[in-house]
């Protein structure tokens, strides 16, 4: 630490742009496609269709967003597959769940670029992904439905309809964990977290990735 000269406050790279805006666009994405399918399984949310004029356009769109939405996602699980594998490190966050949501997690638990519930949320979504794209284009009246028969396309829709549950309420708990844990919006947004907030949050990766990196960096400048 003392041949780097890092202060706590020494901003550091959390996600690549690349990362980014795969992020947003996945947001984005989300957004769009959560909005219409609504729209289309609850008749009382039916005026959400006025977001993009009419029923007729919210179902030509729904589709393609969602698929937008599956390629941002892959692009996203490329890049991080590595980071969410869980390893037995990960149960002393589990055991420490309370102080976890207390906000003491940095007391209980010594964590990686993610941390058990990132880990368990990243395979959700994974599964909720596919499920939601196979299912989907099964579904898929337009270019698809009609290759199938009557049953299977009712098991597609039961099948989405969960996994869109999942991906909804998985995005949900994402959403509050970012604005709970201070700074995590800058680091999607901007790209870099602080010393401070790596070596509370995620002491782990920052002692074993980021560290080294750092001071490979430093080696080759001299």
């Amino acid at each position: 630490m003392s041949k780097l000269n890092l202060s706590n406050d020494t901003k550091i790279v959390r996600h690549k742009p690349l990362a980014r805006v795969s992020h947003w666009f996945l947001v984005i994405c989300f957004f769009m496609t959560m909005f219409t399918g609504v729209a289309f399984f609850f008749p009382d949310f039916a005026w959400l269709h006025e977001i993009l004029g009419t029923p007729q356009l919210a179902r030509a769109v729904h589709p393609f967003t969602g698929i937008i939405m599956f390629i941002s996602f892959i692009i996203l699980a490329f890049i991080y597959w590595h980071h969410n594998i869980p390893e037995k490190n990960d149960i002393r966050w589990l055991k420490g769940i309370k102080q976890v949501l207390l906000g003491n997690e940095h007391a209980v638990a010594y964590n990686g670029k993610y941390n058990l519930g990132q880990k368990m949320l990243f395979w959700t979504l994974i599964l909720a992904m596919f499920t939601l794209l196979t299912t989907g284009i099964i579904m898929w009246r337009q270019y698809f439905a009609h290759n199938f028969p009557i049953p299977v396309i009712r098991i597609a829709i039961l099948l989405h309809s969960a996994s869109a549950f999942a991906l909804f309420t998985g995005i949900l708990v994402h959403i509050y964990m970012a604005f709970w844990v201070k700074g995590s919006i800058r680091g999607i947004v901007e790209g870099w977290v602080t010393v401070r907030w790596a070596k509370k949050h995620h002491p782990k990766w920052f002692k074993e990735e980021v560290l080294p990196e750092l001071e490979k960096q430093a080696d080759n400048t001299q």
